[in-house]
């Protein structure tokens, strides 16, 4: 069967790609194996250097629960602000108003262009004592929550822009048609449509923000889950085995986190917000309440 994107493969085709994904499973069976044999030769492997996080609770108790909880506050707040910030950023970007667009146009490019790790630091310069005086034990999360807040809500509102613009351009014109204003025409119909589309993209950037937060662990002192790392291989002398460790943790909170984005996309997608009902619904109330009538100006 052939596709509008790409041809099936045929017989020979098939067999190609069963062996050019057998040659990359040996070599990278090889290639696991030598770093596990170069692990074993350095003692990397040995009992004494992954016990402590069977054996010893001090260590999940005073380093790595800790440390995770820093970075889920970190993060969580980021997504919190950067969300609807990026939504209203976004929606200003598709403003009919040149007054409107121009400035919010110039607000996302501008922080979209600067590196993260660049803002945090502008955050911890203005969280010190000659500017806004913040205390020195949380200025790190402020300044860590500051630089993921301008550049993810900068994203993100490039992510909203892109979903309403991919939506076909005769939902605006049947919104007009029935004297929907613009407003009305973004919130009841654009937008819930919208947000299945975005919502991949939206998962992707939300677990960039909570990884992000490592960087201020590692320039700005923030006590979050990869800082812990130097204090655990100070005291038990396993780094490669705390690494591994934390990376695990992480690979663990971001699949809970796509696993719900997933299962909400599919929701939605079932629910009345992903379907024409959704829109029929809410024109139907807005045409009763008598709040933009077919008769009515926008």
């Amino acid at each position: 069967m052939t596709s509008v994107l790409y041809d099936a493969p045929g017989p020979k085709a098939k067999a190609r790609n069963w062996i050019y994904s057998g040659i990359f499973v040996v070599l990278f069976g090889l290639v696991l194996w030598w770093a596990l044999s170069l692990m074993g030769e350095k003692g990397q492997l040995d009992a004494d250097k992954w016990s402590p996080f069977v054996t010893d609770s001090q260590v999940w108790t005073t380093y790595l629960i800790p440390g995770l909880t820093e970075t889920l506050k970190a993060g969580a707040l980021s997504m919190v602000i950067a969300l609807p910030l990026g939504a209203l950023l976004g929606i200003g970007r598709l403003s009919d108003h040149a007054w409107v667009r121009g400035p919010v146009g110039a607000w996302v490019e501008f922080f979209r262009a600067i590196p993260v790790l660049m803002l945090m630091l502008f955050g911890s310069a203005l969280y010190a004592p000659q500017f806004l005086d913040v205390p020195s034990e949380i200025r790190p999360f402020y300044a860590v929550v500051t630089g993921l807040v301008l550049y993810n809500s900068a994203v993100i509102a490039e992510i909203v822009r892109a979903g309403v613009l991919s939506l076909p351009r005769g939902q605006t014109d049947a919104a007009k048609a029935i004297g929907m204003r613009k407003g009305q025409t973004m919130v009841y119909v654009l937008i819930p449509q919208a947000v299945t589309a975005m919502l991949p993209a939206l998962v992707s950037q939300l677990v960039v923000i909570l990884k992000d937060t490592a960087l201020g662990g590692a320039l700005l002192g923030l006590a979050e889950l990869l800082s812990m790392n130097r204090l655990i291989s100070a005291n038990y002398s396993n780094t490669i085995a705390t690494l591994v460790v934390i990376a695990l943790i992480y690979i663990v909170v971001n699949f809970a986190l796509t696993t719900f984005a997933s299962w909400l996309e599919r929701w939605l997608r079932k629910s009345k917000r992903g379907t024409g009902a959704f829109v029929a619904a809410d024109v139907a109330e807005v045409d009763a309440g008598g709040a933009a009538g077919v008769g009515e100006a926008p």
